[in-house]
């Protein structure tokens, strides 16, 4: 049939096809334009998350603000004159902008021990910096030592201040995206109706427009920020840090990586493409076969609405990878055909090329496609989209290039065969003599290998941190550093306390008992007729809950700042002659406070509605002991089985328990998976091959290069995230492409003369020299990745080269050897 096809069709109208082609695909390609990045939190996290439906409602129930924080360094002491007034106008400045609702900074956080003064004056008159009288000891003082500011507001060391930036929150965002889950999710379990399908459909175009408008407007108060911190810089040093910004720059390097890296990579591939075939047709047919697969899947990604992500962003380098491995291939057999049969004519050479290649192709990019559908199961929509990506562009290459190819060939003249350079291919023919001679070194590098692999993988660490995507000379990197490290931690997290609805499940102090009994004995008809109002919810037994719990977190290295109603008990100690406010206390403070001051200082950690407690913290990223799940954990069961259950539950919640969830979910069903895809790819290599032992072999020699990444990672500490962890896909889909042509062509050397040995040689020459090339190619152009500013690009360069290498070694020198040890092949009679 694909004899016919060539035949009667592409072969015969070259031209035609080639048109019709390229006429479809730049038509096509006007999607090209509605192709975007997305950044957001949202991508990176498990869209079946019941963690991120509790955040939600957390959030909301305690009016939680997005905030930026600004790091501000003057070169004067932080009270000085000029630092007040440059902070003083900046603040100023920042509130003008419509994306911003208020700023908090030194100048107008109330102070409360400068002096110290009764309760009810407290209440009464707010005093700040901005206040007359002032003394400047005394607010040094307090900022330093207050549990309210202390090194959240100002570092130990007095030099840095934060500003706080909240920003305005956006409640139509939220309801289109509620409006959209749920319907998401009924279609996920129930079919919809006719009006509910319609109204999913209407929702996410309404959701996909509000969203755009709403990140063109936070990167445009982004830069408005950044804008005025410029205009004060003479005056200081500003570092800006935030979830709102990290996601904005990563857009930015990532679109600076496409464009920069991106035609940088296009260019080194050329040079090296005319350094080894030395001819323009070498040059510019590859070349345009990427082009079109590339300009093909992105104008599919354009058309379906699919938006890239960090994590699917280097898609375009990986679709690279494998159609210049495909047409690399055609390329050295068109050339090997032509050197045998230099009278052939040109028609019979293609045919012949695209006929011989076809099988192994095909099977190469089928098993190329299982490597990568392991991402489909990692219930992260950009880890799935970049499957279905790589599965549909890796196919629409070889589609491509089985059409290009032939068709451009027919229209060229055809040239004389090329002198090989023996320079060039001098790996493929030094590797044969290697397996014929070295047999315990072979052995020995390989259990070496071996070993190291499994010793370097059981290292191997599951984390995320944002501060490790840049380098430490990049501006972000040194800001999130300082913000980290001097103002109280990067990532939040909730540590959520649900109180028993019945109170009486509270341990009692035994006089305590005995006089409450009193009391209510006393006053019991008229405590019921109050008991339910809001000023009497802060009993003593839940003061000492929330001292408890406020305590435990504050004494974990891997926590910066802790905020939570025990900071105000402890400010209001040192106003109480530090003796500690009661029940009592806390019940007139409450009926006094304005309503204003309840919204910020009770509202953000006490909800009596739904009787909860919050302790809000700020892991500090930076902390090289951290490690994110075991901290979680340890967090829930210790305060798990120091609160009775029937008096609270304890639930952890926020960012950092979002992407634990994702990275781990990641790394189960990457691990789960790995062994499902062997297992097809071992059925694959068993129909393609017909033989159990060399189907044994063929797997084992793409085990050992997907063994040593794993190896190299552990060894060097490369921990697995949300961009390293689909190098396996990766690993796979690239070292058995290479085992199936190296065995396929072994296969049809070895027919002629059933000799292994000269088989072994003759492959080695032949498509050993395909091999080589690919990975020469591929090696010398990712090699512009690792100047990246951002880590995963740079890790995904690496480990890219590392997994060339490692195949291309494997493929060459240990398959010929385990072919040679075991001799699969029939004899052809």
């Amino acid at each position: 049939m694909l004899h016919k096809l060539y035949q009667k069709v592409i072969l015969k109208y070259p031209l035609s096809i080639l048109i019709l082609l390229i006429s479809s695909i730049f038509i096509f390609s006007m999607n090209i334009t509605k192709l975007e990045i997305d950044a957001s939190a949202e991508t990176l996290l498990l869209h079946d998350d019941k963690d991120l439906e509790f955040s939600r409602t957390i959030a909301k129930r305690f009016k939680t603000d997005d905030v930026l924080i600004l790091a501000y360094k003057p070169k004067q002491g932080l009270l000085s004159e000029q630092s007040l007034e440059t902070l003083t106008h900046l603040s100023t400045d920042l509130e003008k902008l419509p994306g911003v609702k208020s700023v908090d900074s030194l100048i107008n956080v109330p102070l409360f021990f400068s002096p110290i003064r009764e309760i009810d004056d407290l209440i009464s008159e707010t005093r700040t910096l901005k206040s007359a009288d002032v003394n400047l000891s005394q607010v040094k003082q307090e900022f330093l030592t207050s549990p309210l500011y202390k090194d959240f507001l100002v570092n130990k060391d007095f030099t840095i201040s934060s500003i706080i930036i909240h920003l305005h929150q956006d409640p139509e965002y939220f309801a289109l995206l509620e409006e959209r889950n749920r319907l998401r999710d009924k279609q996920a379990v129930n079919s919809l109706t006719k009006e509910e399908k319609q109204a999913l459909h209407d929702v996410r175009i309404a959701f996909k427009e509000h969203r755009d408008k709403q990140r063109i407007f936070d990167e445009n108060n982004i830069k408005e920020i950044r804008a005025l911190i410029t205009k004060y810089q003479n005056n200081a040093l500003f570092f800006l840090g935030g979830a709102q910004m990290i996601s904005n720059d990563i857009v930015g390097f990532v679109k600076n990586d496409l464009l920069i890296y991106g035609s940088t990579l296009i260019l080194l591939i050329i040079l090296v493409l005319g350094f080894v075939f030395r001819q323009p047709r070498w040059i510019i047919l590859p070349i345009l076969i990427c082009t079109l697969s590339v300009i093909t899947i992105t104008s599919s990604l354009g058309f379906f609405n699919w938006e890239i992500t960090v994590i699917s962003s280097n898609f375009i380098a990986l679709q690279l990878i494998i159609t210049i491995s495909i047409v690399l291939h055609l390329i050295v057999r068109y050339e090997e055909l032509l050197a045998l049969y230099p009278r052939a004519s040109s028609k019979r050479l293609i045919l012949y090329t695209m006929l011989t290649k076809a099988t192994p192709t095909f099977f190469a990019i089928l098993t190329t496609i299982a490597g990568f559908s392991s991402l489909l199961y990692s219930h992260i929509y950009p880890v799935i989209n970049l499957g279905w990506m790589m599965s549909a562009g890796i196919s629409m290459s070889l589609i491509i290039a089985f059409i290009v190819f032939p068709t451009v060939l027919m229209l060229l003249k055809k040239t004389p065969p090329r002198d090989q350079k023996r320079s060039l291919s001098f790996i493929p023919s030094l590797t044969a003599k290697i397996v014929l001679h070295d047999k315990k070194s072979i052995y020995l590098i390989t259990l070496f290998t071996i070993i190291f692999s499994i010793t370097g993988a059981s290292q191997l660490i599951v984390e995320n941190s944002f501060i490790s995507y840049f380098k430490k000379d990049t501006a972000i990197y040194q800001g999130m550093k300082i913000i980290d490290q001097e103002l109280g931690g990067t990532t939040p997290l909730d540590v959520i306390l649900t109180l028993s609805e019945d109170n009486s499940t509270f341990p009692h102090d035994t006089a305590t008992e005995e006089n409450s009994e009193a009391f209510l004995d006393s006053f019991e008809d008229e405590f019921s007729a109050v008991e339910d109002q809001d000023q009497y919810w802060f009993t003593d037994e839940k003061i000492k809950l929330i001292k408890k719990v406020h305590g435990y977190l504050t004494q974990l290295p891997q926590i910066g700042e802790v905020q939570s109603f025990a900071t105000l008990l402890d400010t209001g100690k040192i106003l109480n002659d530090n003796k500690q406010l009661d029940s009592v206390d806390l019940a007139i403070i409450y009926q006094k406070l304005p309503q204003k001051y309840r919204d910020i200082i009770l509202t953000p950690y006490v909800n009596i509605e739904h009787d909860q407690l919050r302790f809000f913290t700020r892991v500090v990223d930076s902390n090289e002991t951290l490690r994110r799940d075991a901290l979680l954990k340890k967090i829930q069961n210790e305060l798990s089985q120091s609160i009775d259950p029937d008096v609270a539950t304890v639930r952890l919640s926020n960012l950092m328990v979002l992407y634990n969830n994702m990275l781990q979910s990641l790394f189960h069903s990457q691990i789960t998976m790995v062994g499902l895809v062997l297992f097809i790819v071992f059925i694959m290599f068993l129909l393609l091959f017909r033989s159990f032992k060399l189907t044994l072999i063929a797997l084992i020699v793409n085990i050992v290069p997907i063994g040593m990444v794993f190896g190299f990672m552990g060894w060097l500490h490369i921990p697995l995230d949300i961009m390293t962890i689909t190098i396996a896909a990766i690993a796979m889909g690239i070292g058995i492409d290479d085992t199936i042509h190296y065995i396929h062509r072994f296969q049809v050397e070895f027919e002629k003369d059933n000799h292994y040995y000269l088989s072994m040689h003759r492959t080695n020459n032949s498509i050993g020299n395909a091999m080589y090339f690919t990975t020469l190619v591929i090696v010398i152009g990712f090699s512009i990745l690792i100047l990246s500013n951002l880590i995963p690009t740079i890790y995904f360069g690496l480990l890219t080269m590392l997994v060339m290498v490692a195949a291309l070694i494997s493929d060459l020198v240990l398959l010929p050897k385990l072919l040679l040890l075991f001799k699969p092949f029939k004899r052809v009679k």
